[in-house]
């Protein structure tokens, strides 16, 4: 592969990463919920449902979802449906700050014990097919690997060899980025844990996800 046309490839696959979308929102959202470490199953997933739409694309499978109306639509709702539900799960689910209740730092560095919160029993699975399902349903990754993706490909060179670096350079991206997003919104949850402001950023996220989904529904190719 030529390198001019590696490099035009990284640039294309790491804006259209970098944009704010679906799956950002997701690990932003799960790195809040559970922290940054179990938040790697959702950014895993996401990568992984990439690979999959790269493989479709190389097997020429990603030009029938294209062409056809019927079945692009079908995944642009089902990728809908899904976006409002995280949307309604995650509004309902926003914690609650304890009203009236301040903490004594004085008494906690004298070592009072601290009320004990629910441990997160989500496990890394759940974080994974979440993040693998808006992965898949996303129009605008669909969109980049049935269209733009086969642009990358030398009919004349060996597909595997082409696969094996377009693959390795988008997982190396996908999975910087959204690090990325993943430790701000760890860092976030450090400052808004147990506090109002935290309740209503879930809330907020929430809101997020639902217009998001309308987007989606409404979106033209």
């Amino acid at each position: 592969m030529l390198l001019s046309l590696w490099l035009l490839y990284v640039s294309l696959a790491a804006a259209l990463i970098a944009s704010p979308g679906p799956s950002a929102l997701l690990c932003v959202s799960h790195a809040l919920a559970h922290g940054a470490r179990k938040t790697i199953g959702t950014i895993l997933g996401g990568i992984t449902a990439s690979m999959t739409l790269m493989l479709l694309s190389a097997l020429g499978l990603g030009a029938i979802i294209a062409a056809s109306d019927t079945l692009f639509s079908a995944i642009k709702w089902a990728g809908a449906v899904y976006l409002l539900y995280l949307g309604i799960s995650t509004w309902r689910n926003a914690k609650q700050a304890p009203a009236g209740v301040e903490v004594d730092t004085e008494v906690a560095n004298a070592g009072a014990p601290e009320l004990a919160e629910p441990a997160d029993t989500t496990t890394f699975w759940t974080l994974f097919r979440k993040g693998l399902m808006v992965g898949l349903g996303n129009p605008k990754d669909l969109l980049f690997f049935s269209a733009l993706f086969p642009q990358f490909m030398d009919a004349s060179a060996p597909v595997a060899g082409q696969l094996l670096i377009l693959g390795c350079t988008w997982m190396v991206l996908d999975g910087s980025i959204m690090l990325m997003y993943v430790l701000a919104g760890a860092k976030l949850l450090a400052r808004l844990h147990g506090t109002r402001a935290g309740q209503w950023f879930d809330r907020a996220t929430g809101g997020a996800f639902m217009a998001a989904a309308g987007s989606l529904a409404t979106s033209q190719r």
